[in-house]
Protein backbone atom coordinates (compact mmCIF):
# COMPACT_ATOMS: atom_id res chain seq x y z
CA UNK A 1 0.00 0.00 0.00
CA UNK A 2 1.40 3.12 -0.94
CA UNK A 3 0.82 7.15 1.05
CA UNK A 4 0.40 8.93 -2.56
CA UNK A 5 -0.45 7.34 -5.89
CA UNK A 6 0.84 10.46 -8.37
CA UNK A 7 -1.01 10.38 -11.71
CA UNK A 8 1.66 12.21 -13.94
CA UNK A 9 5.66 12.61 -14.04
CA UNK A 10 5.83 16.83 -14.76
CA UNK A 11 6.88 19.94 -12.31
CA UNK A 12 4.22 19.51 -9.82
CA UNK A 13 3.37 15.78 -9.35
CA UNK A 14 7.57 15.48 -9.69
CA UNK A 15 7.86 18.16 -6.80
CA UNK A 16 5.11 16.44 -4.47
CA UNK A 17 6.87 13.15 -4.47
CA UNK A 18 10.11 14.69 -3.67
CA UNK A 19 8.72 16.38 -1.13
CA UNK A 20 6.92 13.40 0.06
CA UNK A 21 9.22 11.19 0.18
CA UNK A 22 11.44 13.02 2.09
CA UNK A 23 9.04 12.58 4.99
CA UNK A 24 9.31 8.50 4.10
CA UNK A 25 6.10 8.44 2.57
CA UNK A 26 5.65 5.81 0.42
CA UNK A 27 4.71 7.34 -3.25
CA UNK A 28 3.99 5.74 -6.57
CA UNK A 29 4.30 7.83 -9.50
CA UNK A 30 2.33 6.63 -12.85
CA UNK A 31 3.01 8.08 -15.98
CA UNK A 32 1.81 7.77 -19.78
CA UNK A 33 4.31 8.42 -21.92
CA UNK A 34 7.66 6.62 -22.34
CA UNK A 35 9.75 8.89 -19.54
CA UNK A 36 9.50 11.57 -16.83
CA UNK A 37 9.27 15.01 -16.50
CA UNK A 38 6.31 15.62 -18.59
CA UNK A 39 6.55 18.41 -20.82
CA UNK A 40 9.82 19.71 -19.74
CA UNK A 41 11.72 16.57 -20.40
CA UNK A 42 14.54 16.85 -22.25
CA UNK A 43 16.22 13.95 -24.84
CA UNK A 44 19.43 13.50 -25.85
CA UNK A 45 20.38 13.88 -29.46
CA UNK A 46 23.80 14.16 -30.87
CA UNK A 47 24.65 15.39 -27.85
CA UNK A 48 22.56 18.58 -27.52
CA UNK A 49 19.70 18.37 -25.24
CA UNK A 50 16.80 18.64 -26.99
CA UNK A 51 13.35 20.43 -25.52
CA UNK A 52 11.25 17.67 -26.97
CA UNK A 53 7.56 19.41 -26.01
CA UNK A 54 9.02 22.83 -26.66
CA UNK A 55 11.46 25.85 -25.68
CA UNK A 56 11.10 25.26 -21.67
CA UNK A 57 13.34 28.84 -19.87
CA UNK A 58 13.49 28.67 -16.37
CA UNK A 59 13.33 32.13 -15.06
CA UNK A 60 11.94 33.84 -12.17
CA UNK A 61 11.46 36.54 -9.50
CA UNK A 62 11.15 34.40 -6.64
CA UNK A 63 14.25 33.84 -4.96
CA UNK A 64 13.06 31.28 -2.77
CA UNK A 65 11.83 29.15 -5.97
CA UNK A 66 15.45 29.82 -7.86
CA UNK A 67 16.88 28.13 -4.78
CA UNK A 68 14.57 25.65 -4.80
CA UNK A 69 15.66 24.60 -7.99
CA UNK A 70 19.30 24.91 -7.24
CA UNK A 71 19.26 21.83 -5.25
CA UNK A 72 18.39 19.74 -8.45
CA UNK A 73 20.54 21.19 -10.89
CA UNK A 74 23.32 24.05 -11.64
CA UNK A 75 21.70 26.78 -14.19
CA UNK A 76 23.79 28.48 -16.80
CA UNK A 77 23.28 32.19 -17.95
CA UNK A 78 21.64 31.93 -21.04
CA UNK A 79 19.34 34.63 -21.35
CA UNK A 80 16.20 34.47 -23.66
CA UNK A 81 16.72 37.09 -26.67
CA UNK A 82 14.90 35.62 -29.34
CA UNK A 83 14.32 37.39 -32.80
CA UNK A 84 11.36 37.97 -35.33
CA UNK A 85 11.40 36.83 -38.72
CA UNK A 86 8.63 38.89 -41.06
CA UNK A 87 9.04 37.94 -44.50
CA UNK A 88 12.19 37.47 -44.36
CA UNK A 89 13.47 40.88 -41.96
CA UNK A 90 14.86 40.24 -38.95
CA UNK A 91 13.10 41.98 -35.85
CA UNK A 92 14.64 41.54 -32.19
CA UNK A 93 12.09 41.17 -29.48
CA UNK A 94 10.75 42.21 -27.03
CA UNK A 95 9.47 45.20 -28.95
CA UNK A 96 12.58 47.66 -27.44
CA UNK A 97 14.94 50.16 -29.73
CA UNK A 98 17.08 47.81 -31.40
CA UNK A 99 12.89 47.13 -33.33
CA UNK A 100 11.78 50.41 -33.17
CA UNK A 101 14.99 51.41 -34.86
CA UNK A 102 14.60 48.42 -37.65
CA UNK A 103 11.04 49.40 -38.40
CA UNK A 104 11.21 53.36 -38.69
CA UNK A 105 14.99 54.18 -39.04
CA UNK A 106 14.97 56.03 -35.54
CA UNK A 107 17.40 56.41 -32.81
CA UNK A 108 15.98 57.99 -29.75
CA UNK A 109 13.08 56.59 -27.63
CA UNK A 110 11.81 60.01 -27.99
CA UNK A 111 10.86 59.17 -31.52
CA UNK A 112 9.93 55.77 -31.20
CA UNK A 113 6.88 57.19 -28.33
CA UNK A 114 5.76 59.78 -30.69
CA UNK A 115 5.13 56.83 -33.56
CA UNK A 116 3.25 54.81 -31.34
CA UNK A 117 1.20 57.14 -30.08
CA UNK A 118 0.26 58.62 -32.80
CA UNK A 119 -1.30 54.71 -34.56
CA UNK A 120 -2.06 54.04 -30.72
CA UNK A 121 -4.83 56.96 -30.98
CA UNK A 122 -7.17 55.51 -33.75
CA UNK A 123 -8.39 52.98 -31.06
CA UNK A 124 -10.95 55.42 -29.35
CA UNK A 125 -12.93 53.57 -27.32
CA UNK A 126 -12.54 50.29 -25.40
CA UNK A 127 -11.12 47.64 -27.14
CA UNK A 128 -13.35 45.07 -28.34
CA UNK A 129 -11.06 42.42 -29.45
CA UNK A 130 -7.61 41.38 -29.48
CA UNK A 131 -6.99 43.57 -32.84
CA UNK A 132 -8.38 46.71 -30.87
CA UNK A 133 -6.46 46.09 -27.77
CA UNK A 134 -2.98 45.26 -29.41
CA UNK A 135 -3.20 48.32 -31.08
CA UNK A 136 -4.07 50.20 -28.56
CA UNK A 137 -1.05 49.12 -26.76
CA UNK A 138 1.60 49.07 -29.45
CA UNK A 139 0.17 50.71 -32.76
CA UNK A 140 -0.15 49.31 -35.99
CA UNK A 141 2.59 48.87 -37.49
CA UNK A 142 3.99 46.78 -34.24
CA UNK A 143 0.34 44.85 -34.51
CA UNK A 144 0.73 44.48 -38.03
CA UNK A 145 4.49 42.88 -38.56
CA UNK A 146 5.16 41.31 -35.37
CA UNK A 147 1.35 40.44 -33.57
CA UNK A 148 -1.53 39.48 -36.17
CA UNK A 149 0.36 36.63 -37.74
CA UNK A 150 1.72 35.14 -34.83
CA UNK A 151 -1.45 35.33 -32.70
CA UNK A 152 -3.61 34.08 -35.22
CA UNK A 153 -1.72 30.98 -35.90
CA UNK A 154 -1.15 30.12 -32.34
CA UNK A 155 -5.07 30.25 -31.53
CA UNK A 156 -6.22 29.11 -34.73
CA UNK A 157 -9.04 31.97 -35.66
CA UNK A 158 -8.60 35.44 -36.41
CA UNK A 159 -7.63 38.36 -33.94
CA UNK A 160 -10.73 40.09 -34.43
CA UNK A 161 -12.29 37.11 -32.97
CA UNK A 162 -10.14 36.76 -29.93
CA UNK A 163 -10.97 38.51 -26.98
CA UNK A 164 -8.91 41.35 -25.42
CA UNK A 165 -7.90 39.92 -22.33
CA UNK A 166 -5.47 37.67 -24.28
CA UNK A 167 -2.78 40.42 -24.39
CA UNK A 168 -3.95 42.68 -21.30
CA UNK A 169 -0.43 43.99 -21.62
CA UNK A 170 2.56 43.93 -24.50
CA UNK A 171 6.68 44.62 -23.25
CA UNK A 172 7.06 48.29 -24.78
CA UNK A 173 10.86 49.23 -23.84
CA UNK A 174 11.99 52.38 -25.14
CA UNK A 175 15.79 51.08 -24.51
CA UNK A 176 18.05 48.86 -26.60
CA UNK A 177 17.60 45.73 -24.14
CA UNK A 178 16.70 42.63 -26.00
CA UNK A 179 16.14 40.23 -23.04
CA UNK A 180 13.04 39.16 -23.48
CA UNK A 181 11.73 38.55 -19.41
CA UNK A 182 12.00 40.81 -16.76
CA UNK A 183 13.52 38.13 -14.22
CA UNK A 184 16.68 38.07 -12.36
CA UNK A 185 16.77 34.84 -12.30
CA UNK A 186 17.24 33.12 -15.51
CA UNK A 187 18.78 30.20 -17.21
CA UNK A 188 18.50 26.49 -18.27
CA UNK A 189 19.81 23.40 -16.57
CA UNK A 190 23.29 22.16 -17.50
CA UNK A 191 22.98 19.15 -18.49
CA UNK A 192 18.86 19.08 -19.51
CA UNK A 193 15.96 19.14 -17.52
CA UNK A 194 15.67 15.34 -17.10
CA UNK A 195 18.52 14.86 -14.57
CA UNK A 196 16.10 17.17 -12.55
CA UNK A 197 13.08 14.61 -12.50
CA UNK A 198 15.87 12.06 -11.93
CA UNK A 199 16.97 13.71 -8.78
CA UNK A 200 13.02 14.44 -7.54
CA UNK A 201 11.94 10.74 -8.46
CA UNK A 202 14.97 8.56 -7.02
CA UNK A 203 12.94 8.25 -4.01
CA UNK A 204 9.50 6.86 -5.89
CA UNK A 205 8.18 3.72 -7.43
CA UNK A 206 7.93 5.16 -11.40
CA UNK A 207 5.63 3.01 -14.04
CA UNK A 208 6.11 4.39 -17.31
CA UNK A 209 3.90 3.83 -20.65
CA UNK A 210 0.98 3.47 -17.59
CA UNK A 211 -2.21 5.44 -18.41
CA UNK A 212 -4.15 5.54 -14.60
CA UNK A 213 -7.57 6.63 -16.50
CA UNK A 214 -7.62 2.58 -18.03
CA UNK A 215 -6.07 1.03 -15.02
CA UNK A 216 -8.20 3.28 -12.74
CA UNK A 217 -9.71 0.80 -10.50
CA UNK A 218 -6.32 -1.41 -9.74
CA UNK A 219 -4.17 1.67 -9.23
CA UNK A 220 -6.69 3.63 -6.96
CA UNK A 221 -6.73 0.41 -4.97
CA UNK A 222 -3.05 0.88 -4.05
CA UNK A 223 -2.61 4.38 -2.39
CA UNK A 224 -4.72 6.01 0.65
CA UNK A 225 -4.32 9.32 -1.64
CA UNK A 226 -4.14 10.39 -5.27
CA UNK A 227 -2.49 13.50 -6.81
CA UNK A 228 -3.79 13.80 -10.45
CA UNK A 229 -1.95 16.24 -12.77
CA UNK A 230 -3.99 14.91 -15.74
CA UNK A 231 -6.97 17.26 -17.69
CA UNK A 232 -9.43 17.24 -14.66
CA UNK A 233 -12.20 16.63 -17.33
CA UNK A 234 -10.78 13.22 -18.46
CA UNK A 235 -11.30 12.32 -14.62
CA UNK A 236 -14.43 12.95 -14.71
CA UNK A 237 -15.19 11.38 -18.09
CA UNK A 238 -15.78 14.82 -20.14
CA UNK A 239 -19.70 14.57 -17.98
CA UNK A 240 -20.33 18.32 -18.92
CA UNK A 241 -18.60 17.70 -22.04
CA UNK A 242 -14.83 18.99 -22.50
CA UNK A 243 -12.62 21.50 -21.54
CA UNK A 244 -10.70 23.04 -24.71
CA UNK A 245 -6.96 23.79 -25.25
CA UNK A 246 -4.92 24.45 -28.02
CA UNK A 247 -2.45 21.87 -29.07
CA UNK A 248 1.32 21.59 -30.66
CA UNK A 249 2.87 19.29 -33.25
CA UNK A 250 7.08 19.60 -33.27
CA UNK A 251 9.07 18.45 -36.01
CA UNK A 252 12.65 17.95 -35.16
CA UNK A 253 15.31 17.67 -37.54
CA UNK A 254 18.99 16.71 -37.04
CA UNK A 255 21.26 19.51 -39.13
CA UNK A 256 24.84 18.28 -40.35
CA UNK A 257 25.61 22.30 -39.74
CA UNK A 258 27.24 23.79 -36.66
CA UNK A 259 24.88 27.00 -36.74
CA UNK A 260 21.84 27.30 -38.36
CA UNK A 261 20.10 30.42 -37.22
CA UNK A 262 22.70 31.82 -34.60
CA UNK A 263 20.01 31.99 -31.77
CA UNK A 264 17.74 29.62 -29.80
CA UNK A 265 14.38 31.00 -30.53
CA UNK A 266 12.85 32.53 -33.90
CA UNK A 267 9.10 33.52 -34.38
CA UNK A 268 8.00 33.66 -37.79
CA UNK A 269 4.93 36.10 -37.90
CA UNK A 270 4.13 36.23 -40.72
CA UNK A 271 0.72 34.26 -41.49
CA UNK A 272 1.87 32.28 -44.48
CA UNK A 273 5.15 30.54 -42.37
CA UNK A 274 3.00 27.37 -41.48
CA UNK A 275 5.19 27.09 -37.86
CA UNK A 276 5.42 29.64 -34.82
CA UNK A 277 9.21 29.26 -34.58
CA UNK A 278 12.28 27.91 -35.33
CA UNK A 279 13.44 26.58 -32.12
CA UNK A 280 17.83 25.37 -32.28
CA UNK A 281 18.35 23.54 -29.10
CA UNK A 282 22.49 24.07 -28.96
CA UNK A 283 22.26 27.67 -28.22
CA UNK A 284 20.42 27.23 -24.97
CA UNK A 285 24.07 25.34 -23.82
CA UNK A 286 26.05 27.19 -25.86
CA UNK A 287 27.45 24.03 -27.79
CA UNK A 288 29.95 24.24 -30.41
CA UNK A 289 29.61 20.78 -32.01
CA UNK A 290 29.28 20.11 -35.60
CA UNK A 291 25.85 19.45 -35.98
CA UNK A 292 22.61 21.12 -34.54
CA UNK A 293 18.97 20.11 -34.06
CA UNK A 294 15.89 22.25 -34.70
CA UNK A 295 12.23 21.97 -34.15
CA UNK A 296 9.38 23.49 -36.07
CA UNK A 297 6.89 23.98 -33.69
CA UNK A 298 3.12 23.79 -35.53
CA UNK A 299 0.15 24.92 -33.92
CA UNK A 300 -2.85 22.92 -34.08
CA UNK A 301 -6.62 22.79 -33.18
CA UNK A 302 -6.94 20.31 -30.32
CA UNK A 303 -8.98 16.98 -30.00
CA UNK A 304 -9.56 14.67 -27.74
CA UNK A 305 -6.36 12.17 -27.96
CA UNK A 306 -4.11 15.01 -28.81
CA UNK A 307 -1.81 16.36 -26.02
CA UNK A 308 -3.45 19.82 -24.13
CA UNK A 309 -1.12 22.37 -24.38
CA UNK A 310 -2.63 25.54 -23.85
CA UNK A 311 -5.96 26.06 -22.09
CA UNK A 312 -8.25 28.22 -23.78
CA UNK A 313 -9.11 30.18 -20.49
CA UNK A 314 -12.01 32.18 -21.72
CA UNK A 315 -15.55 32.90 -20.37
CA UNK A 316 -17.51 29.88 -21.50
CA UNK A 317 -14.34 27.37 -20.71
CA UNK A 318 -13.95 29.27 -17.27
CA UNK A 319 -17.97 28.22 -16.14
CA UNK A 320 -17.09 24.74 -17.55
CA UNK A 321 -14.16 24.37 -14.89
CA UNK A 322 -16.04 25.31 -12.00
CA UNK A 323 -18.05 22.77 -12.65
CA UNK A 324 -15.65 20.45 -12.60
CA UNK A 325 -13.91 21.88 -9.87
CA UNK A 326 -17.14 21.18 -7.90
CA UNK A 327 -16.95 17.78 -8.71
CA UNK A 328 -13.37 17.31 -7.34
CA UNK A 329 -14.51 18.64 -4.38
CA UNK A 330 -16.85 15.98 -3.58
CA UNK A 331 -13.93 13.66 -4.31
CA UNK A 332 -12.63 12.02 -0.69
CA UNK A 333 -8.57 11.95 -0.71
CA UNK A 334 -8.30 12.96 -4.36
CA UNK A 335 -5.99 16.17 -5.80
CA UNK A 336 -6.17 18.04 -8.79
CA UNK A 337 -3.04 19.80 -9.43
CA UNK A 338 -0.94 21.57 -12.17
CA UNK A 339 -1.61 23.14 -16.15
CA UNK A 340 -4.52 20.37 -16.53
CA UNK A 341 -5.50 19.69 -13.29
CA UNK A 342 -6.18 23.87 -12.65
CA UNK A 343 -6.59 24.51 -16.00
CA UNK A 344 -4.54 27.57 -15.87
CA UNK A 345 -1.93 28.47 -18.43
CA UNK A 346 1.14 28.09 -15.86
CA UNK A 347 4.68 28.95 -16.76
CA UNK A 348 7.12 26.31 -14.73
CA UNK A 349 7.52 29.12 -12.25
CA UNK A 350 3.48 29.17 -11.59
CA UNK A 351 3.42 25.06 -11.45
CA UNK A 352 6.46 25.17 -8.93
CA UNK A 353 4.93 27.92 -6.59
CA UNK A 354 1.60 26.05 -7.04
CA UNK A 355 3.17 22.53 -5.89
CA UNK A 356 5.06 23.80 -2.74
CA UNK A 357 1.95 25.61 -1.47
CA UNK A 358 -0.03 22.23 -1.94
CA UNK A 359 2.82 20.54 -0.31
CA UNK A 360 2.98 22.87 2.80
CA UNK A 361 -0.82 22.06 3.45
CA UNK A 362 -0.91 18.42 2.29
CA UNK A 363 2.32 17.43 4.48
CA UNK A 364 1.57 19.30 7.12
CA UNK A 365 3.39 17.74 10.40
Amino acid sequence: MYDYLIVGSGLFGSIFAYEASKKNLKCLVVEKRSHIGGNCYTQNLEDIHVHKYGAHIFRTSNINIWNYMKQFCEFNHFINSPIANYKGSIYNLPFNMNTFSKLWNIKTPDEAKQIIDKQRAIIKNKPKNLEEQAISLVGTDIYEILIKGYTEKQWGRSCLELPPSIIRRLPVRYIYDNNYFNDPYQGIPKGGYTRIFNKMLEKCEVLLNTDFLENRQELKSKAKKIIFTGAIDSYFDYRFGNLEYRSLEFKHKVLNIENFQGVAVVNYTDKETPFTRIIEHKHFEFLTCSKSVISEEYPLEWHKGMEPYYPINDEKNQVLYQKYQELAKQEKNIYFGGRLGEYKYYDMQDVINSALEFCKKELKD
